[in-house]
């Protein structure tokens, strides 16, 4: 298949389209516009491959993806483009309904087009994948519940009401004209080549520079956590064997408060990353925990999240086969071999 990535230079993205490339995609068409998130080392290994396409392109410009569909004639699209900082759309919610709400309707557009145009045997078989977030549903005050599939939305910030948007308009294309969708609400990812605004690699390159670990509020807010790479096999999963008009939850059921994520990360430093430890007023050395620093909650932030996965496992057999524990040593041992020394 030929499949159009967006985000393709993203987290979440690169990790995509190196995994379709090693799947043996016959071209992986890569659209990313190469904002502050971006990283060209997380594709470097695929970008001379044969079967890997960068495109350097704003989802919002429609010109340009009608040129990229005509070009590259996908079969499917796996849409990852998306501004997806909390904090960051606190701060500046435009770039957000730019990028998340414009820009997955521009995409929407101009797939639909291409899409409709295709012979009826093309059209049966193509598949339009949706990337969401688990953030969509809102805050789960009862510790015991998950996320289902029919949770109603209720998104707390503008980052999650972007994205809820954007949801919106994908079961609309599906609903209005048929186009074959299928969307994924996904829990927090971690693993290689996250950009060090997110909470794993801020604070273990904050650690190993000496720098306070700032934690929101008091440090009890529960997120699951998936292995990035259980994810995008999971997206392969959904994108071959899903049902299109469905709506598929990813999560690893590995519930964790922050507090407990950030003395994880620390105690792989303390074990890791030795020289880096802080010193007790006695002389000794410390552990990095120390430096953890509580600070004021952001405005709207959710307690808790969980999805509950048994229809991804279920239906299409589906199973993340990344331990938390040894995965996050794993990428905690990625950054300081990639990111520690030189900052």
């Amino acid at each position: 298949m030929n499949i159009l990535v967006t985000g393709g230079a993203g987290f979440i993205g690169s990790a995509m389209v190196r995994h379709l490339v090693a799947q043996g995609a016959d071209k992986v068409i890569n659209v990313d516009k190469l904002s502050y998130a971006a990283n060209m080392a997380a594709i470097a290994s695929v970008m001379h491959s044969p079967q890997h396409v960068f495109e350097q392109v704003d989802i919002c410009n429609r010109a340009e993806l009608d040129r990229i569909f005509a070009q590259h004639q996908p079969q499917a699209v796996i849409h990852l483009a998306a501004e997806s900082h909390v904090d960051r759309s606190i701060h500046g919610p435009d770039v957000f309904i730019q990028s998340n709400v414009t820009g997955t309707y521009t995409l929407l557009e101009a797939t639909r087009q291409y899409w409709q145009a295709l012979p009826n045997a093309k059209r049966q078989v193509f598949r339009f994948l949706h990337v969401s977030t688990d953030e969509v549903y809102g805050d789960l005050a009862d510790s015991k519940q998950r996320f289902t599939e029919q949770t109603a939305y209720a998104p707390s910030s503008p980052y999650s009401a972007s994205k809820a948007a954007s949801d919106h308009l994908v079961h609309a294309w599906h609903r209005t004209y048929g186009l074959p969708v299928l969307i994924s609400h996904c829990t927090n990812n971690y693993g290689p080549y996250q950009f060090p605004e997110k909470l794993i690699p801020l604070m273990t390159l904050n650690a190993v520079q000496g720098k306070p670990l700032p934690l929101y509020g008091n440090g009890l807010q529960v997120r699951d956590w998936l292995h990035v790479d259980d994810h995008v096999v999971a997206l392969q999963t959904i994108l071959e064997n899903g049902r299109p008009g469905q709506t598929y939850n990813v999560g690893a059921h590995n519930p964790r408060t922050n507090i407990d994520v950030v003395r994880a990360v620390c105690h792989f430093l303390d074990e890791m990353h030795p020289q880096s430890r802080p010193t007790r007023e006695d002389g000794t050395l410390g552990s990095h925990e120390q430096l953890i620093a509580y600070v004021q909650d952001r405005p709207g932030h959710d307690q808790r999240y969980e999805l509950d996965a048994r229809k991804i496992r279920e239906e299409l057999g589906w199973r993340p086969v990344h331990d938390f524990a040894s995965g996050l040593r794993q990428t905690v041992a990625w950054y300081l071999d990639n990111y520690a020394s030189s900052s």
